[in-house]
């Protein structure tokens, strides 16, 4: 018994499912990828639909226009390196070591599932939850399991369309491929001209051979055919790491001017970022839409909501406020989501505390907030380690940062009568009246108030370092107007221009 056990998660046609992945609205038409500068560019890949149609790999762009209903895509690298790098994150998820198989047309990857039983059952349990992790992000796909992982991959190759899982159990591998037809192999033109010479179709043919006489007439490579056929050949497995990063990549038919038709499309983009979210058990924090323009720059924009959360509809709501308010130059040519994760927020409240309010109706009255004042006069005011005036900074409102902690006692409300000062933004100039030194009149709102009490002068400056060089004189005056009305008020003297200032009045 070997210690050696292997899946081979295996994809055909792979341009035309990296494609439709993206594009629920065209799995039921029949759809081919086109290749190639026009108009020479040819069918590299194509869907069930399209196969059952009669269109073939090859055909050029006038032979696909005379089937009706069929649509031709462009085929899209981007697409296929994003689609492949979910796969290897979906292999990632069921063992760390993975290693990439991948050929023309096709996703193909090695996966070390030996010991994972405990966690993930039998071999055929763990290929059947890689199916249907893999159906979860749109992709369609076939597990094999061998101890040799050759075999597996040769096995996945010959697998009939709508197969899903095979197992091969150990020792067995020789006749569970005999019956696979020998292009399984990976075979060259000249490879296949001679096996077929031969009257060699099948890998039990090719196994039935003489070691030796194959040798003599193919060399070394005649033996490891051999090797592959009966099951045998070693492999040295090489790990790659799966990357774990939230992304999707979008590379549009057509140039998108219409904000409408552009959230169509990220809706789709989101519906796989939250599925992968959820796989990882965690949430959405932030997404980035970065979106490829027709004049070849891109536009670049960072929502952020007050809590991770995966609802979608929400998502595309502040998405759609915030493109609103910021919209793209030009058309938009490519569309590119990139998210951070974050831990799923649950608030467990006491039996007798007071409901909070929704944080999804939060972010979208932020946002439209936003989109009014404009995005750098929303926040919370966050005060600076200076005694200048109006030193503060906003900062993004946080759900968080307003919750109570554990075991906080309620504070005492003090029955203390304070004085209350309303600060006046801008502050109003006044002109005054001094005697040594000190306010004795000035007038306010069109009345001339004397001074009956005044207390200062408070001196304060900084940032003398810096060109925002400040200083000012600070006085708390009581003062009577000429119906003897009384006004308790703060004047402020700027000591750089000497200007005088109401800045605050007191209840």
């Amino acid at each position: 018994m070997t210690g050696e056990l292997y899946a081979c998660l295996y994809t055909q046609e792979f341009p035309a499912q990296a494609l439709l992945r993206l594009r629920p609205e065209l799995k039921e038409q029949p759809c081919v990828v086109m290749e190639g500068d026009a108009p020479l560019e040819q069918v590299c890949s194509l869907n069930t639909k399209a196969l059952l149609l009669g269109m073939a790999h090859g055909m050029t762009r006038v032979e696909v226009d005379t089937f009706p209903g069929s649509v031709a895509l462009a085929r899209s690298q981007k697409e296929e390196a994003a689609t492949r790098a979910i796969l290897l994150e979906c292999a990632g998820a069921f063992s760390p070591r993975v290693e990439q198989k991948s050929e023309v047309g096709a996703f193909a990857c090695g996966i070390d599932i030996a010991g994972t039983r405990s966690l993930f059952g039998m071999p055929e349990m763990l290929a059947r939850k890689l199916v249907e992790r893999v159906r979860d992000v749109g992709i369609r796909a076939c597990v094999s399991v061998s101890s040799n992982l050759h075999a597996a991959l040769c096995l996945a190759r010959g697998l009939p369309r709508g197969a899903t899982v095979k197992v091969i159990p150990h020792g067995e591998e020789a006749a569970a491929l005999a019956e696979l037809p020998i292009w399984v192999l990976g075979l060259s033109a000249e490879q296949v001209e001679t096996f077929t010479a031969w009257g060699v179709h099948t890998l039990g043919m090719l196994a039935a051979l003489p070691e030796k006489d194959l040798v003599a007439r193919m060399g070394q490579e005649g033996r490891q055919l051999w090797q592959l056929a009966r099951g045998e050949r070693a492999h040295l497995f090489q790990p790659v790491e799966p990357p774990r990063t939230l992304a999707e990549r979008m590379e549009l038919d057509s140039p998108v001017e219409l904000l409408d038709s552009l959230l169509f499309v990220v809706g789709a983009m989101l519906v796989q970022l939250i599925v992968r979210a959820n796989m990882r058990m965690v949430a959405l924090a932030a997404v980035t839409i970065t979106l490829t323009l027709d004049s070849g720059a891109t536009h670049a924009r960072t929502v952020r909501p007050a809590l991770p959360t995966n609802n979608k509809q929400l998502w595309i709501r502040l998405l759609h406020l915030d493109l609103e308010a910021h919209p793209p130059p030009s058309a938009v040519l490519g569309v590119a989501l990139d998210a951070e994760s974050g831990e799923t927020s649950k608030v467990q409240l006491g039996l007798f505390s007071p409901q909070l309010p929704e944080a999804s109706r939060l972010d979208v009255t932020l946002a439209r907030i936003r989109a009014i004042v404009g995005e750098e006069n929303v926040g919370c005011a966050m005060l600076l380690d200076s005694h200048a005036p109006e030193a503060f900074r906003l900062e993004s409102f946080r759900l968080d940062a307003f919750r109570v902690t554990e075991g906080e006692e309620m504070r005492t409300v003090s029955t203390e009568v304070r004085a209350a000062a309303r600060q006046l933004r801008p502050a109003e100039n006044i002109s005054i009246a001094l005697e040594a030194q000190r306010p004795v009149r000035f007038t306010f709102c069109g009345q001339t108030f004397h001074v009956d009490r005044a207390y200062g002068p408070w001196l304060a400056g900084g940032d003398w370092w810096q060109p925002t060089l400040w200083g000012h004189e600070q006085w708390d005056i009581v003062a009577r107007a000429g119906d003897n009305s009384l006004l308790c008020c703060c004047l402020v003297r700027d000591r750089m221009h000497g200007a005088w200032q109401m800045a605050a009045l007191y209840d």
